[in-house]
This record gives C-alpha cells, sequence and structure tokens, in this order.
C-alpha cells in the first residue's frame, strides 16, 4: 500500500466525506501515560489532522508494563517528546502541537483557549483533572474523560457512559463529588469499569505534587481505555 493512500482502509469503512471530518479536526490529549497515550496514537492513526498533547512527566521503569512510549532506549526522556515523534512517524503530515509541561491554573484556561473539536481527558492526578473537565464545560468544549484503569483484570466490563451514570469507580466517586461542587452534574463522557476494584492492589505514598498512591496495573487495560476514549471522540466527530 502506497504512503498516498495509507487511510484506505478507514475510508472503505466511514467513507470520504467522514475520512475528511477527521483530518480537519483538532483533538486536544492531555496525559499521555498508558490511556492518554493510546488515544493519541487511535486519533493519529483513524486520521485525526491536528493533535495537541500535553504531558509534564518523563519515563521511569515503572511505566514499562503498559506505557506505550516506555521502552529501555526511552528510559527519562519525556513522554511528550517521544509520542510526539512517533505520531510524526505515523503520519508525517499531521499538525503536532507538544505542550511539556503539568498543567494547572492559569496554564491550563490558556490551552484550552482555543477551538478544539474534542478534549481527551487522559490525567490520573484529581485536582488538575477536575478543573480540566470544569473548565471544558465552560468553554463549550466537548469532553471524554478516563476514570480509574488500575486494579482491575476484567476487560469485558469495561463501559462507556454519562460521568453521572458511572458506579463501581472511587476515581468517578471523587470527581462526581467535586464536580457537584462547580455545579456539574453530568453532560460529559467517560470510560470506566463496572468490575470491583481489588482491595489490596494499592499502596498509600507520601504526598507528593503529582501522585498520592500508587495502583497496581495490568498491560492490557489502561490501553483499551485510551483506544475507547479515541472512539468516543471519532464517532462522535463522523456523527456530526
Amino acid at each position: 500500500m502506497s504512503k498516498e493512500n495509507w487511510q484506505e482502509r478507514t475510508e472503505l469503512l466511514i467513507g470520504k466525506e467522514s475520512t475528511e471530518k477527521l483530518k480537519s479536526a483538532h483533538v486536544l490529549v492531555i496525559g499521555l501515560g498508558g490511556v492518554g497515550a493510546y488515544a493519541a496514537e487511535s486519533l493519529c492513526r483513524a486520521g485525526i489532522g491536528e493533535l495537541t498533547i500535553v504531558d509534564g512527566d518523563t519515563l521511569h521503569p515503572s511505566n514499562k508494563n503498559r506505557q506505550l512510549a516506555a521502552l529501555e532506549s526511552t528510559m527519562g526522556k519525556p513522554k511528550a517528546e517521544v509520542i510526539g515523534a512517533r505520531l510524526i512517524d505515523i503520519n508525517p503530515e499531521l499538525k503536532l502541537h507538544i505542550i511539556q509541561d503539568f498543567i494547572k491554573d492559569d496554564k491550563m484556561i490558556e490551552i484550552l483557549d482555543k477551538p478544539y473539536d474534542y478534549v481527551v481527558d487522559a490525567i490520573d492526578t484529581l485536582s488538575p483533572k477536575v478543573y480540566l473537565i470544569y473548565h471544558s464545560l465552560q468553554k463549550k468544549l466537548k469532553i471524554v474523560s478516563s476514570l480509574g484503569s488500575g486494579a482491575r483484570l476484567d476487560p469485558s466490563k469495561i463501559r462507556i457512559t454519562d460521568l453521572s451514570k458511572s458506579y463501581n469507580c472511587r476515581l468517578g466517586f471523587i470527581l462526581r463529588k467535586r464536580l457537584r461542587k462547580l455545579d456539574v452534574h453530568k453532560g460529559f463522557k467517560v470510560v470506566f469499569s463496572e468490575d470491583k476494584a481489588v482491595d489490596d492492589a494499592v499502596i498509600v505514598d507520601e504526598p507528593g505534587e503529582n501522585k498520592k498512591s500508587t495502583v497496581g496495573t495490568i498491560s492490557y487495560m489502561p490501553p483499551i481505555y485510551g483506544c475507547m476514549c479515541a472512539s468516543v471522540v471519532i464517532r462522535e466527530l463522523i456523527e456530526a
């Protein structure tokens, strides 16, 4: 298959008009760990024409069990840099914007001050997750959010629904509670698992800037969450 028609199979499935819709779309992906990197790559391979990717973290050995960018050759490198290079290698014509930073407060509002067609929330830290969702909705941006993929093993129990209908997810529970205080009760899709979390798969760490606990994970769960987030974006864009 030649370079010129690398999207032939996508077009065969969704049609030329929908393929063009994806090509003209700009999607923001925040968080490039186990979920976000797979979401970004799925969007890129589907032919999204413009992506902004955001992550301030570097790669560590503990990432190797689930993260797309985590290889022996990439240890210590910025996640955004590694994923960015991979996306361009897939589609050299991709309009790619890389923001290598942890976003919060005014920086978050600044990043969201663009007419994105969709936002993917793959942040695993509560406060920036809450405010990303809140400010996205305030700006009338469509957003899909990944809830907790850790401490679970059964991929058949992963679901896509409105936040208000999610359950059996500690992150979802706390997120709903925090957003209610901001008068946000529903109105955006989440990817979550109805499977109950394994109780002893969480270790509480010392408080830090970006993490308060370590959650056990398996190789396939975060990638599936990422692919399902991407599916929400793609299906809604082509149906618009």
